[in-house]
């Protein structure tokens, strides 16, 4: 009976043409490796299904090999977290999912401390905001949508930017009357997006009936469509994710409200799910693929005391209205 072994390093370097220590420098991701070699070691690998023997390196190094990535409840940060996986193991590092059960920052960031304490990982990847005063020996990076003071970078900036071209466009259509279903503002996409819809209305001269705060949740949204009155002049909700813009859909249904006739409703993600909702939901598609790679490119560059990869520039973003956004109806809102 013949037994099929694990291909190697070597393996890979003999398909590819080239040796051992160029494949070595391709898993370390070294900038030096000329991009027709990267494409050779690439294919070599996919055809191999070669895995980095993690164990073996763990002996060697006195590094686990695996890093974990924290989670909040309710991101919806599947795209970011895929792509970040991808690209751990690309780098040759297992990847160990943590869900944080809520998104208060210091508490995600005790709950980093506590898997960096326990020894079994070499750093931690969070797409969630952190204080990141951890006492653990260990590497904490988040994605790019924060840098290590919790200041916005590039990727998120745009944020502001798209909010009033949502408004823009909305305006166009007809609408006056808006109120804003936002997130945590502890979280500085939220206190952009928040930012943008406030100086939009006030560029545009659009009246805004408030803005509701919030978590990443659809009761959020809920709360915001419960807390306006009967005989509210709102034609617009424009939420600050499409879980927020779930629970305004939700709690318009509960109170005779059609969408879009009686309200229009933006949200901001392009969550798969939305997609295929009925009525499809107008939001806002983010390029969260490019953020997890390049956040699990910097968490490796840490570990390994590698130069950190260059800053992002800005994620693209496009708006994409669906079925949820219409020009107001004429007439009173039906209840």
């Amino acid at each position: 009976m013949s037994v099929q072994r694990r291909p190697t390093m070597y393996d890979v370097a003999a398909l590819a043409g080239v040796s051992h220590q160029t494949v070595s420098r391709y898993l370390r991701s070294d900038p030096t490796v000329r991009a027709d070699t990267l494409v050779r070691i690439k294919a070599a690998i996919d055809e191999l299904g070669y895995r980095p023997n993690l164990m073996a390196r763990a002996m060697r190094t006195r590094s686990t090999g695996v890093v974990a990535i924290i989670l909040p409840g309710w991101t919806g940060p599947e795209r970011t977290v895929a792509a970040a996986c991808e690209e751990a193991q690309r780098l040759g590092y297992q990847v160990e999912i943590v869900i944080g059960v809520d998104e208060d920052p210091a508490a995600l960031s005790r709950l980093a401390d506590e898997i960096l304490g326990r020894g079994q990982v070499d750093g931690v990847l969070s797409v969630t905001p952190l204080t990141v005063n951890t006492n653990s020996a260990g590497v904490v990076v988040q994605t790019a949508e924060f840098d290590h003071r919790l200041h916005a970078v590039e990727a998120v900036a745009a944020d502001e930017a798209t909010m009033d071209e949502i408004l823009e466009r909305l305006a166009g259509l007809g609408h006056r009357d808006f109120f804003h279903a936002a997130g945590p503002q502890d979280w500085k996409s939220a206190q952009l997006r928040k930012s943008g819809y406030l100086k939009a209305c006030e560029r545009l001269g659009l009246r805004s009936h408030g803005v509701y705060d919030g978590p990443w949740h659809p009761e959020t949204g809920a709360g915001a469509v419960r807390s306006l009155p009967d005989d509210t002049p709102v034609t617009a909700v424009v939420a600050a994710s499409d879980h927020i813009a779930a629970g305004v859909l939700r709690a318009a249904f509960e109170r005779g409200w059609r969408v879009p006739d009686d309200l229009s409703v933006t949200g901001w993600d392009d969550l798969t799910l939305v997609r295929y909702g009925t009525p499809a939901l107008s939001t806002v598609r983010v390029d969260r693929e490019t953020s997890g790679r390049h956040g699990m490119r910097r968490l490796i560059a840490a570990i390994r005391n590698e130069p950190e990869p260059p800053p992002l520039a800005a994620a693209p973003t496009e708006i994409v209205f669906r079925e949820t956004t219409a020009a107001p109806r004429s007439g009173p809102r039906r209840s």
